[in-house]
């Protein structure tokens, strides 16, 4: 799971595997339209999400993938702005007949920045320190079927798994490929990538500029410059004083419009992995009881939270799983809106006279608002929500480290991140046996069918159980000077590859 803000990053299950050779081409920004555009731009880059730290183990949040995954660092595996998946260090692989053992070749003539040769060792290294005990990466609990990774030679790296997982090399675009030899990553870097880290001016800007030693195509671009605003309206000021070239992902909806009607702009409308959940927390009295998080849903109008919040953008989700993901089911009929159902649930569940609990809350858009009115929704059927209102910070080791909460809201960005309610131990405590045993059984899956129809049948039982209340997809919107082309629309999982990203002139 990833919640925006915070330092976790986890990709599940497994996508039906694109396995091309290739470099950093293939961005899904709009073609140039004439023009020629400037080898040497240096591209501006607006963005909420400035990085904790460089440190993607450590806690650097969203911000730090934004900027330099794909970027300055590298895997054995890409994951695209369309959620396929392509070689990219890696130039071969192959699994043994018992699923349990990948070979790995690694490409040849990939140095890292700061001239090393790329080894086995790093590759073994880097899977390390995402297993780490101190490692923050919620990547971590993936990559544990992880047995024993073995370094034959300088280009091969062995790897054994303790069970099958379909998933595996999809986790593995999410790796980080770092010199084993690095040191102080949380404010350097020493990647394999287009890009080396320039200058990095905390609370301001973080630069990056073309690397002369890459090993695949060069960036169509000198240098990239993200940088951080504080909210949403200094973003958008920035953009349309020339301060930036392109938004990430837009935050302000009301503000779109002074976009749309300007021919210097152009506004994109991609494919969003982004869900607003307000979670439970499955194992504390009252919402170990399912009527009562069935009632709690049925009671909050989420299609009127998403107009409130983005107008006609976004759409509402009925479960975890969004329309880009294999097992997708609209299922936004199961606990729709429904104030009498709400109240009869309530009843049923031995509180016909209401209860009262706090609501966690982050302290950035669009958390507020949401809980401002969720507790609006739920004061219609007796229920009343105290509103704690808490940093990024606190939120992971309160809410997400320490299971110290009752309900909360949440960003969670990463497609296909369904399985996490088959872990019980999870931060939201849902604990269904046979749920459970579908993600392990899909998870073992030898076909990416029988893997679909597990995480169907996971996908409805968690939506039945409310789970959660999955209150909308977010859209997301890039906005862009219309002189910019190649730039991501999707920004999965929170990525924004800059290295396609064309300037004109």
């Amino acid at each position: 799971m990833s919640p925006k803000k915070t330092s976790l990053y986890a990709v599940t299950a497994a996508a039906t595997l694109s396995l091309a050779l290739t470099a950093c081409g293939g961005s899904n920004g709009s073609a140039s339209a004439g023009g020629t555009w400037d080898r040497d731009a240096t591209v501006n880059i607006g963005s909420l999400y400035e990085p904790q730290n460089l440190d993607n183990t450590a806690g650097g949040g969203q911000g730090v993938t934004e900027a330099l995954n794909g970027n300055v660092y590298e895997g054995l595996f890409r994951l695209t702005d369309d959620g396929d998946v392509e070689k990219l260090l890696a130039s071969d692989y192959k699994v043994g007949d018992d699923g349990l053992t990948y070979t790995f070749t690694l490409r040849d003539g990939v140095k890292f920045h700061s001239g090393k040769d790329l080894t086995s060792a790093d590759v073994k290294y880097s899977l390390e320190k995402v297993l780490a005990d101190d490692s923050q990466s919620a990547r971590k609990s993936n990559l544990e079927v992880v047995k024993d990774i073995a370094t034959p030679d300088a280009k091969t790296v062995k790897v054994t798994l303790s069970q099958k997982s379909i998933s595996f090399v999809y986790n593995l675009s999410y790796v980080w490929i770092i010199n084993s030899e690095a040191k102080n990553l949380k404010t350097t870097e020493d990647g394999t990538g287009p890009y080396t880290l320039a200058k990095w001016t905390r609370g301001s800007a973080l630069g990056l500029k073309r690397s002369a030693g890459y090993w695949g195509d060069a960036a169509a671009n000198k240098e990239v410059v993200f940088h951080y605003y504080k909210d949403a309206t200094a973003l958008n000021n920035a953009l349309l004083t020339n301060a930036v070239d392109v938004v990430t992902s837009e935050q302000s909806p009301d503000a779109l419009e002074q976009f749309k009607n300007n021919q210097n702009y152009k506004v994109n409308d991609g494919d969003s992995t982004t869900k607003l959940l307000l979670a439970f927390n499955d194992r504390a009295k009252p919402f170990d009881n399912v009527k009562v998080r069935q009632a709690v849903s049925a009671a909050i109008d989420d299609k009127k939270l998403l107009q409130s919040v983005w107008g006609d953008y976004g759409q509402p989700i009925g479960s975890m799983v969004p329309p880009t993901d294999p097992w997708y089911e609209d299922l936004t009929d199961v606990n729709a809106h429904d104030v009498d159902k709400a109240r009869k649930l309530l009843a049923e569940a031995g509180y016909e006279d209401g209860f009262t609990f706090t609501l966690d809350t982050p302290n950035y858009d669009p958390h507020p608002t949401a809980a401002t009115f969720i507790k609006s929704e739920l004061a219609k059927v007796g229920i009343t929500v105290e509103i704690n209102t808490i940093t990024p910070d606190e939120w992971y080791t309160k809410v997400y480290k320490n299971h110290d909460f009752t309900a909360t809201l949440q960003e969670h960005v990463n497609d296909r991140d369904l399985v996490w309610y088959g872990n019980p131990d999870f931060y939201w405590g849902y604990d269904n046996k046979q749920v459970t045993a579908w993600v392990e059984q899909a998870e073992k899956a030898s076909t990416t069918a029988e893997q679909t129809e597990l995480l169907k049948k996971v996908n409805r039982r968690t939506a039945e159980d409310a789970a959660s209340d999955w209150l909308y997809l977010y859209p997301q919107i890039v906005v862009a000077d219309s002189k910019l082309s190649g730039y991501p629309l999707n920004g999965l999982n929170s990525q924004f590859y800059a290295y396609d990203i064309q300037k004109k002139g």
